[in-house]
């Protein structure tokens, strides 16, 4: 039998400008591996993958640190 790895897909899309951070975000979903950290450092970028996982009707919790938002999807 397999082990399932309850491993956090983390994604670093600091620096990176719409819409690279949601690519990133879209192509960790596809792949299927949750749950996925992504960490971005702009409020556009937060606001675009918030409403990605709303749509895609995933969990998420966004925690600021400093200049850094780390958003958290789950499913």
């Amino acid at each position: 039998m397999a082990k399932t790895s309850q491993a956090v897909k983390e994604i670093d899309a600091r620096g990176l400008s719409c819409p690279q951070p949601v690519y990133m975000t879209i192509k960790a979903i596809d792949e299927g591996k949750f749950p996925i950290q992504v960490t971005v450092d702009n409020a556009t970028a937060k606001a675009n993958i918030r409403r990605l996982a709303q749509g895609k009707k995933l969990n998420i919790n966004i925690e600021e640190k400093g200049e850094d938002i780390i958003l958290t999807l789950s499913k």
